[in-house]
């Protein structure tokens, strides 16, 4: 019994932390110090450092080698191609998803400036991104990385799901890297695949979307095919 105890009271230590992350990033557009966690927290410095290796390996935050955050998805703390300004806050967006997520996430965020270029030519576009419906703009974005292999190494992962001009600039890039086609939508469909992603993410406790779940989401935005573990190639 007192051994459930102690692993009922580190899940609790860690959700706390997990949401004190979270809510320093919405708040702040930066990943909360050490230091803030536990004072917000109430937790001293090795009970925060065990909750985050916690965290990090159920996949709520990716950490560099020296245990700083790098992302708390949809948030990043270095750059990986977009910015997204609100009227208070300037975040780095992880991705072209989770760009377009965080009006949908942060309470009081009707509408953020999602800017970028494209990977292929640089050619720069910006996007006023709300919460009513899909932003104005041309472009497709490109996902490099099948879901079932995003955890493998999340940061490339998120770093190759770009904005791009046109057709011609995917192919034009994916001839000068040699990778292969990954999935390419349209804006209006990237829109819904962020909108309702992370709901209850700044909220506790969370829980993550079971796989067959996260299918169904896929499914249900407009998105299909075995990049999204949805179908075999070839069905």
């Amino acid at each position: 019994m007192g051994g459930d105890a102690t692993d009922d009271e580190h899940a609790g230590e860690a959700e706390r932390v997990r949401l004190a992350v979270y809510r320093g990033f919405a708040d702040e557009g930066r990943a909360p110090s050490r230091s803030a966690i536990a004072e917000s927290t109430g937790l001293d410095g090795d009970a925060v450092d065990r909750a985050m290796a916690t965290l990090a390996a159920l996949r709520h935050v990716v950490l560099d080698d020296d245990g700083r955050i790098v992302m708390a998805h949809p948030f990043a703390s270095i750059n990986l191609g977009f910015s997204v300004m609100g009227d208070r806050t300037l975040w780095w967006g992880g991705c072209a998803w989770d760009s377009f997520a965080i009006p949908n996430l942060v309470p009081g965020v009707d509408e953020v400036l999602v800017a970028t270029t494209c990977p292929a030519c640089g050619t720069p576009h910006a996007y006023v991104v709300d919460v009513d419906g899909p932003p104005e703009g041309g472009g497709l974005a490109h996902f490099l990385v099948p879901t079932a292999h995003i955890w493998d190494d999340v940061v490339h992962t998120c770093a190759n799901q770009r904005i791009f001009c046109d057709e011609r600039c995917i192919e034009d890039w994916l001839a000068a890297t040699g990778n292969a086609r990954g999935s390419v939508f349209d804006l209006a469909t990237l829109w819904r695949l962020a909108a309702h992603w992370y709901d209850g993410r700044l909220d506790s406790p969370y829980v993550r979307r079971e796989p067959s779940e996260a299918r169904a989401y896929f499914a249900g935005v407009g998105l299909s095919g075995a990049f999204w573990g949805l179908e075999e190639e070839g069905a």
